[in-house]
């Protein structure tokens, strides 16, 4: 079991199941909450966040797009923190206008891979790499990121999708490899990717349509799905990958 975090960051914080995940663990009196976002404090869902519970929402400005945010996000905290018990990352990039999923090779576009690789893959990457240092090294931590099912290469049986289906699949990479060397340092670290199912949000609105009625949760049958895997793990589930019911998902 992994007791609910002291401190914790929550990127992606503004909206879905990011802003979902922030409100539960802070219904916890005693957790205060890192909440990230491109417009930080200007958000509304962050702004509505800090309206509820006070100081112990504390906003952050974060773009995986540009590591000089991501370092001078996790900078502010040390001038407050010494120690983040959580990390969560709930930030990924499926479509966005022009740029839509691809359904055969002639529609593959190197600028749109590049920027799915860039959010998907590269910037949950580059976060832990400057967070790892707030993480204690003797009592359970967490550090998660919402990755897809779409990822597992084992579980590839459509097709299309290349430029998400790849960016996934090297997320969940870099959360394998990470928890190796995070381990050696990190005694009781789970450093996981999860699978939140489909979720009522901008991310997965176009694609929705044949979803059955029981498999589409909101943002806050979401977050309390994935909270209660993380809750769940222990020592041996460091470096693996979960869907929202807690059930393992072959790489």
């Amino acid at each position: 079991m992994t007791p609910l975090p002291n401190i914790a960051l929550v990127v992606g914080a503004s909206r879905g199941v990011g802003a979902a995940i922030a409100r539960r663990l802070l219904k916890n009196p005693s957790t205060r909450v890192y909440c990230a976002a491109r417009q930080g404090e200007h958000a509304p869902g962050i702004r509505s966040l800090v309206n509820e519970f006070g100081d112990r929402a504390i906003p952050l400005s974060m773009n995986l797009e540009r590591a000089d945010t991501i370092e001078t996000a996790i900078a502010a905290i040390k001038q407050q923190d010494d120690q983040l018990d959580w990390v969560i990352n709930t930030v990924g990039l499926l479509h966005d206008g022009l740029l839509q999923p691809e359904r055969r090779l002639a529609d593959v576009d190197p600028g749109n891979v590049l920027r799915v690789f860039t959010v998907n893959s590269v910037g949950p990457l580059l976060l832990v790499r400057y967070v790892a240092d707030l993480l204690p090294r003797q009592t359970p931590c967490v550090v998660a990121t919402l990755s897809a099912r779409v990822g597992s290469i084992s579980d590839n049986r459509l097709g299309g999708w290349y430029s998400y289906r790849a960016s996934k699949a090297a997320q969940n990479m870099l959360t394998n490899t990470m928890s190796i060397e995070l381990r050696r340092r990190y005694k009781k670290i789970r450093c996981v990717a999860l699978h939140p199912g489909t979720v009522a949000t901008d991310l997965s609105e176009p694609f929705r349509g044949g979803v059955a009625k029981e498999q589409l949760f909101d943002a806050d049958t979401s977050a309390q799905h994935l909270t209660n895997v993380l809750e769940n793990l222990n020592d041996e589930d460091n470096g693996k990958f979960f869907a929202w019911d807690g059930q393992e998902i072959h790489w």
